[in-house]
């Protein structure tokens, strides 16, 4: 296929909006009837929830959990091949942000909320509820907690992001085409991305993207609101939870309106600073020592059973915590490739395609796994020592285990503090990130937009957030992250082959015309050697100290 790409726009002005009209009206149309149907329907709406999610867990399950292991060989071929040498936007590209700026923003976008709420409530919940221990020793049981943990935030969900990222990364500054995934798509369906294929394309990442969103939020106020009601003794309700996504979304919008540079780049910074404070004092205030072997020991533990984790699908137990739990993370993970892709896209040019995967792939996930030894690991150690405080606290409810678990450490109050700072922060990013992301897809991917543009999405995320927390809480949350996830995970391998045939034309187009170039010094060289070679005859023809003397003995007749 000819790389040559036709430029279409795809994008119009309507009412003082830069839009993609059949995207923009088709994912508003889609919102609308979700929030509406929940709202008019609350019960009907939870049973459908509920029955499309056990159809999706028991029928696509394993393609899943195909999918995700697929990404991480895709992922460690582009970067160890003969691709990784290339420079995303071209041979003289510059990164535009140092490689800290970059790296916090990338973190603060793909992990956020999950990182806090987690930690702690996933290895307590998979040591009560063993996935396929049920009955061993304690201690197998608790590290095999953490073991899932590791595999439910670690290297499987950053191999996602890794795909969607470079892909839009790549497509956008080498090949310069739009910003929005339609683009990644061209080396298979050419100029057709301009139709309603890509159309389509699009619709799906903007109706992932929210829910994805919205179902992050729903779990960071939940937390924030448990941490207000746990330190400053407010209520935890409904009421103060919308409150509390008004106020988020509000910030989001602020955020948004400044763009990048300016907000986006600001709160990732705070989200680092802030966790890293955090960690710090766990470390040194906490068991500083075991929290090393841990590190060291759960790294090991994972390595030694990740393919068998990774591959297991529970078809011979006949049980359905994969379904309730994995299931669900992948789901989630997918739902927000396109917004953390779109982002981490944005922010990557310049890096080479070794250095991106190596960052987006491996280091969050090993700052992720220290998290969790600190947090996870030492909980687990309580409870297997007789503690059983932090059980009754996941028990009781998951938002609040965080701050049950400071109660244990002096200054536990200002870690509570900085908690729910650091929640706050991770939620107001994620959401004022999304309504960048969003604007972009319903723009045909411009980079430049009305800042007003961008209110639309971050209130719409809020709305969403809000009415499936009313219509059935976090568990209407999960459903819809867990249905929106499976057609896009089937998108994100056509997304592989995509990228791969793509950057293959390139690669072998550069190929030939270093091999011309090559070829062309070569002419040139031989034509200078032959002319140097001319050139000396010449001069050795006309130069009279080398022509043949005349005998003097001769006469002239």
């Amino acid at each position: 296929m000819s790389i040559k790409v036709s430029r279409e726009e795809s994008a119009s002005k309507f009412m003082g909006l830069i839009i993609n009209k059949t995207v923009f009206f088709s994912a508003i149309a889609v919102i609308i009837f979700t929030v509406g149907f929940t709202l008019i329907f609350e019960e009907e709406a939870e049973h459908y929830f509920n029955m499309a999610q056990t159809f999706v867990s028991a029928h696509g399950g394993w393609i899943y959990t195909l999918s995700v292991n697929l990404f991480i060989v895709f992922c460690l071929y582009m970067a160890f091949g003969k691709f990784g040498k290339i420079r995303i936007g071209g041979r003289n590209a510059k990164p535009e942000f140092s490689m800290w700026a970059w790296f916090a923003m990338l973190f603060s976008a793909g992990i956020g909320n999950g990182l806090v709420l987690f930690s702690i409530a996933d290895p307590v919940r998979d040591y009560l509820d063993p996935p396929r221990l049920a009955g061993e020793a304690p201690a197998r049981i608790a590290q095999e907690a953490i073991n899932f943990s590791f595999l439910h935030h670690g290297i499987h969900g950053w191999a996602i992001y890794s795909v969607v990222g470079l892909s839009l990364a790549y497509f956008t500054f080498n090949r310069k085409m739009p910003l929005t995934l339609r683009s990644v798509f061209y080396p298979i369906l050419g100029n057709r991305i301009h139709g309603w294929m890509g159309d389509v394309i699009d619709i799906m990442a903007v109706i992932t993207t929210l829910f994805g969103l919205a179902t992050t939020i729903g779990f960071g106020v939940g937390q924030i609101n448990a941490g207000f009601s746990h330190v400053f003794g407010l209520p935890s309700s409904l009421f103060y939870q919308v409150l509390i996504i008004v106020g988020v979304t509000l910030a989001a919008t602020l955020s948004a309106f400044s763009g990048i540079d300016k907000g986006v780049q600001m709160l990732s910074k705070v989200n680092v600073r802030v966790a890293s404070a955090i960690f710090l004092l766990v470390l040194i205030l906490g068991p500083t020592t075991f929290i090393f072997k841990a590190y060291i020991q759960n790294i090991g533990s994972y390595l030694v059973h990740f393919i068998d984790m990774s591959t297991w699908t529970e078809a011979l137990q006949g049980t359905d915590w994969q379904k309730k739990r994995t299931i669900m993370y992948w789901g989630w993970w997918i739902s927000w490739s396109p917004f953390v892709g779109i982002f981490i896209a944005r922010i990557s040019k310049g890096r080479t395609i070794k250095e991106f995967i190596l960052c987006v792939l491996i280091l969050p996930a090993l700052v992720t796994f220290l998290w969790f030894s600190a947090f996870g690991g030492t909980t687990m150690r309580d409870i297997l020592l007789g503690d059983t405080a932090m059980i009754a606290a996941v028990n009781d409810n998951i938002s609040t285990a965080l701050y049950v678990f400071f109660d244990k450490f002096p200054l536990a109050m200002l870690l509570k503090i900085l908690g729910v700072i650091l929640i706050c922060s991770f939620i107001i990013t994620s959401a004022d990130s999304g309504a960048l992301v969003v604007d972009s897809l319903t723009s045909g991917g411009k980079m430049k937009t009305p800042r007003y543009q961008r209110v639309i999405w971050a209130v719409c995320i809020g709305v969403i957030a809000s009415v499936l927390m009313y219509g059935g809480g976090l568990n209407a949350l999960q459903t819809v992250v867990t249905i929106s996830g499976l057609p896009f995970a089937i998108l994100l391998v056509g997304m592989c082959f995509s990228l791969f045939r793509g950057i293959s034309e390139d690669y072998q187009k550069a190929e030939r015309k270093e091999k011309l170039l090559e070829r062309e010094s070569y002419r040139k060289s031989i034509l200078n050697l032959v002319n140097e070679e001319r050139l000396e005859k010449n001069l050795e023809t006309i130069d009279p100290e080398k022509e043949p003397k005349k005998n003097p003995k001769t006469t002239d007749l």
